[in-house]
């Protein structure tokens, strides 16, 4: 804003102040509307008239000498032209920009380019607090140069309940750019959009149009033709406009936020203990509004240390609260958004809040407010037009400082037993889908029964898979909510349901957990054949997922114990199976020997084909650690010969996680043995499966034995695309084959 205005401003607020009224008390007795005189502070408006002056001097009993100071302020504001930001002039507040680097080089390319036809427009949204204005002064202030006919900022008010409509805010920018009074009355109201038109485009000039409420708003403000350029800055993504260049602004990285965050408290402070630094910068969530006042605050409180904040802010309940400096709240900045939700999406905003993993997607948000599917996906897309939602593909997140907001609205304004109601309901929904999901993979399951309808599409094993996955952390936390209700039949049917899916997620980091409560409710059940079936998938869980191999065995002998007692012969021979695979890591061979014997001896007597092939694998596999490769390539080929034999009979998922490992002893006798070139084909045959099956903790274990074999074989370009395949597989990979393609890429690339 102009400086004349600025200092109008300023005054009446001071004098206000000084008189100890509110906004609201000072246009009780001044007949001034409260937005007539907070616009006059703010500096929204131009020098009111001499009447409004006169009216606020008697409102505030001013004497003399400061009335006349007011009228000269007005009077000077008046001769000043009026201009919401004047031309070339910034607000404060841009100088400690940090980051969005990327977003700066794109509009500074943009603002370069010369085969624009037309004004170029750039539509930059994001939630509160994001810093969509200062990216957009900031960019202004650096395209400067460019633009030699003035860059012109707007405040288009569209948090407020009543922003100013396109009329109203078309003449504020022809009187900025200096149209005399006489112009503007000989063109009329109904001219000055043309005229508005025609001075643009007789301009390269750079408009920032900024906190727009709507497309409706911004529409009239779009020259039609010149070289300028035209940024507006919205909460809403703003969709419905057309040929504008979109630019959507999240949180900042955490280098960027702590830097942020140095600039504000200074750097020794920061150096002082940058593990605070980083605490304070991640409870923020990153976000640039709560970082300034974080930084605000503890530059206003020179004796107060980084940690102490970053500990105050660690209480979730209370860290709203703590994020506000003086009149600035992160809160406040969330109210504007909130307060214009229609009801049902303020509604599934706040129950969001009840979601306990990161995101979740429109079925799930169904069941929070029992809405038709696609009355949620509506609703849902709102929030995500207000800034309120991010989306990531078909999930929808809130920022954790949004999720904690919803939390506080949810506690205010709903009834807890209906909060309760609606978690009970997304929880039930979490679990039976995910029975549902997880039999795809179980023997004598497979696809959803006809009779089964759900919103969520599980058609097929693939999508089955990536719905486990996505929704892992809501099932997970449904399923302790379940044990502690007591509901333990329920937990046990969740994990016998994803008992043959663990092997396609093995490195989740959850199966332990997810086991060990079964077994859990399974004892509490009474039932010793559930019993021993939970205790032999959690054997298998601490042996394969955390390679804890003495807790697995005493979970395994627990299990067989269990099983003996019930005299059920297939849960006997799991539970052998487990003690061979944890006695044969800690290298105790011949009892491993004797384990897979037994257990394949019992699966043959109960008929059990899925585990014989088990027991089968176990036995070659100790016959390799024995030193007996030919042996073991012998057992290894036999065991797959009868594998494909009665294939027609088995799980297809269980066949081809039985094949992978076939395969993959097949391939590391045969590198025992020098004989490389089969070996990689055995090896390339168990990466091939895993790949087409969607395992990728199988295929991370495969491809690094692939690459070692192709090495041996001679063939190092073909080895270093398996472990950059390995290294890129992502979160579902085994961390210790990653780690070890990454050296060994390394060490080939080191001359």
């Amino acid at each position: 804003m102009s400086g004349e205005q600025a200092s109008f401003g300023t005054l009446l607020r001071e004098l206000r102040l000084s008189a100890s009224l509110t906004i609201e008390g000072l246009a009780e007795v001044s007949g001034v509307s409260v937005r007539g005189i907070g616009d006059l502070e703010r500096g929204r408006r131009a020098a009111p008239q001499r009447r409004t002056v006169a009216a606020l001097a008697d409102g505030l009993g001013l004497a003399e000498t400061l009335r006349e100071r007011l009228l000269t302020a007005a009077r000077t504001g008046r001769t000043g032209g009026y201009s919401p930001v004047g031309v070339r002039a910034f607000p404060r507040g841009i100088d400690d920009f940090v980051g969005r680097e990327q977003e700066l080089t794109r509009l500074t390319a943009l603002a370069e380019r010369e085969d624009a036809v037309q004004p170029l427009v750039v539509a930059v949204s994001g939630p509160p607090g994001t810093g969509k204005t200062t990216l957009a002064l900031h960019a202004a202030r650096g395209l400067a140069d460019r633009f030699p006919d003035g860059q012109l900022v707007l405040d288009l008010r569209g948090t407020e309940d009543d922003p100013p409509p396109p009329a109203e805010l078309v003449l504020s920018v022809l009187k900025a750019l200096q149209v005399s009074d006489r112009d503007l009355a000989q063109a009329g109201p109904g001219g000055h959009p043309a005229l508005y038109r025609r001075l643009f485009a007789e301009r390269r000039s750079l408009l920032v149009l900024d906190n727009a409420s709507d497309e409706g708003q911004v529409r009239p403000l779009l020259p039609a033709a010149g070289a300028g350029m035209v940024v507006v800055t919205s909460r809403r993504s703003l969709s419905g406009l057309d040929n504008v260049h979109r630019m959507a602004l999240g949180e900042l990285s955490p280098a960027e936020a702590a830097e942020f965050l140095t600039s504000l408290v200074g750097s020794e402070r920061a150096a002082a203990d940058p593990g605070a630094l980083a605490d304070v910068a991640e409870r923020c969530g990153h976000l640039p509004l709560a970082l300034r006042v974080a930084g605000n605050w503890l530059a206003t409180r020179t004796g107060w240390t980084v940690r102490r904040l970053a500990d105050r802010l660690a209480v979730e309940e209370r860290r709203l609260e703590a994020l506000a400096a003086g009149d600035v709240r992160v809160a406040a900045a969330f109210d504007l958004s909130y307060r214009q939700l229609t009801p049902s999406a303020a509604r599934l905003f706040r129950r969001l809040a009840l979601v306990p993993g990161l995101d979740t997607a429109a079925p799930g948000a169904a069941r929070l407010t029992g809405q038709p599917l696609f009355d949620a996906e509506d609703t849902l897309e709102e929030l995500v037009e207000t800034g309120l939602l991010g989306t990531d593909g078909e999930r929808y997140r809130l920022h954790d400082l949004l999720r904690l907001y919803a939390r506080t609205r949810l506690a205010a304004e709903e009834d807890p037993r209906d909060v309760d109601r609606a978690r009970a309901a997304f929880f039930h929904w979490a679990l039976e889908t995910a029975v549902v999901a997880g039999r795809w993979f179980e023997p004598d399951h497979g696809a959803p029964p006809p009779t089964w309808q759900a919103t969520v599409d599980l058609s097929t094993a693939g999508r089955a898979r990536a719905w486990l996955q996505a929704e892992g952390a809501n099932w997970l936390a449904a399923l302790h909510a379940a044990e502690a209700a007591g509901e333990h039949a329920t937990v046990v049917e969740v994990a016998e349901a994803l008992h043959w899916f663990s092997d396609q997620w093995i490195f989740w980091g959850h199966w332990p957990e997810v086991f060990g409560m079964a077994a859990r409710c399974a004892q509490a059940l009474g039932d010793p054949v559930v019993e021993a079936t939970q205790l032999n998938y959690h054997a298998w869980a601490l042996l394969v997922c955390e390679r804890r191999r003495q807790d697995s065995v005493l979970r395994s002998a627990e299990a067989l114990a269990v099983a003996e007692r019930a005299d059920d012969a297939g849960q006997q021979a799991w539970a052998h199976v487990y003690q061979g695979w944890a006695l044969e890591q800690l290298g105790d061979l011949g009892p491993a020997a004797d384990h897979f014997r037994h257990a394949a001896r019992l699966f043959e007597s109960v008929g059990d084909l899925h585990g014989g092939l088990q027991a089968r694998s176990g036995h070659a596999g100790v016959l390799e650690e024995l030193g007996r490769p030919e042996e073991a390539l012998a057992f290894y080929r036999e065991t797959l010969a009868f594998l494909e034999e009665v294939s027609d009979r088995l799980e297809p998922h269980i066949a081809d996680v039985t094949r992978i490992g076939l395969h993959a002893g097949l391939g590391r006798n045969f590198g025992t043995l020098k004989r490389w070139a089969e070996a990689v084909d055995h090896l390339d045959t168990a990466v091939a499966i895993c790949r087409a099956g969607g395992n990728t903790a199988l295929e991370s274990r495969q491809l690094v034995h692939l690459g070692k074999a192709l090495l041996s074989a001679g063939r190092p370009a073909q080895a270093r695309a398996a472990f950059a395949r390995c290294v890129g597989l992502g979160l579902h990979a085994d961390p210790r084959p990653v780690a070890q393609a990454r050296d060994l890429l390394a060490r080939l690339d080191t001359p």
